[in-house]
């Protein structure tokens, strides 16, 4: 192999070295592909297992909707569960606006606190227990930092990692709650114009809402699951303002709960709904209109905050300067 080796370099002119530097690569990007591609690969069998996992779980979904979620949480659970219905149901709601639907959610948000807030405090007194041992395996610097903790210290570290584990979760769930309402807040106008064009082609309301959330699935999966939702609470049987009033909840936006109200209207009195569509969309593109307008205007105000802090100072060095230069040459 080496005469090999050394044959193939005087012939090429490259370093024996070098040469089994790359073959060694060579080697090891093979070996590494080959086991991603038989990882990766998926069996046919198991691809129809997972497809038919996946359908009896959209079944199960779908025989939930109209059931009533009840909390059945117990111990020591109850105890940070709220108690109000009015506040539970708030809850239940922000879990849904962050994505998760389960009928456990509630239960695993509740856990996911308890954890967090006992679990940090924890974790901090197993590592001051390390930092304690005569053979610590922690760094010197951060070993010498937690040895020299008072008791008035590690007692307000307990405090802020137990506050901090226990605030951790709501501000997770209530920053991926903001987040889908901001993007059903801005995807709403484009679904209510292809609402709007639906009707007017001539399919019926649940035909058209049922048509439009499955063309937004890719652009707004959230908007497209709810007008999916609605329509699959109608067809087992639930009324249909109940169903829009329960999405309107759900979405937490008031351009939604202000198409619930225009839907319900328009059904209630006979009105022609391509009319109320019509308008109603109408409405809704002045007002994204006004709010891009709102947004422009407001511009000038922020970069007049950022000109203030970073230009004045250079104008004022730029001013004053060179009088300070000559007043410290003269008096120099």
């Amino acid at each position: 192999m080496d005469e090999i080796f050394e044959l193939f370099s005087q012939n090429t002119g490259l370093d024996p070295q070098i040469m089994v530097f790359a073959a060694i690569g060579l080697g090891a990007g093979l070996a590494f592909y080959g086991i991603v591609s038989a990882v990766t690969q998926v069996d046919p069998g198991t691809a129809r297992l997972l497809q038919t996992r996946d359908a009896r779980r959209q079944r199960r979904e779908d025989k939930g909707l109209l059931l009533e979620r009840v909390e059945t949480s117990k111990g020591v659970l109850r105890t940070f569960v709220p108690k109000n219905p009015g506040e539970l149901t708030k809850l239940k709601i922000k879990l849904i606006q962050a994505g998760y639907r389960r009928e456990s959610a509630v239960r695993f948000y509740v856990l996911a606190r308890i954890a967090l807030g006992l679990g940090l405090p924890l974790a901090f007194v197993a590592l001051l227990g390390v930092a304690a041992l005569p053979n610590t395996i922690l760094p010197p610097g951060v070993n010498a930092r937690l040895a020299g903790l008072g008791q008035t210290e590690i007692l307000a570290m307990l405090g802020m990692l137990t506050f901090v584990g226990f605030l951790l979760p709501a501000r997770h769930v209530e920053g991926r709650a903001l987040e889908t309402r901001t993007r059903i807040m801005e995807s709403f106008p484009n679904a209510l114009d292809l609402l709007q064009i639906s009707v007017e082609a001539g399919l019926g309301l649940d035909a058209a809402m049922t048509r439009v959330g499955n063309e937004l699935a890719a652009v707004c999966p959230e908007l497209s699951a709810e007008f999916l939702t609605v329509q699959r609470q109608i067809q087992a049987g639930r009324p249909r303002d109940v169903a829009m009033r329960e999405m309107a909840a759900r979405c937490g936006v008031d351009t939604v709960s202000s198409f619930v109200k225009v839907v319900q209207q328009s059904l209630q009195f006979g009105t022609p709904l391509t009319e109320a569509l019509h308008v109603y969309a109408s409405e809704m593109r002045l007002y994204r209109e006004l709010a891009a307008q709102e947004m422009a205007n407001k511009l000038p105000v922020k970069m007049s905050i950022a000109l203030a802090s970073f230009m004045l100072p250079a104008l004022i060095l730029m001013t004053v300067g060179p009088t300070v230069i000559r007043w410290l040459t003269y008096t120099g």
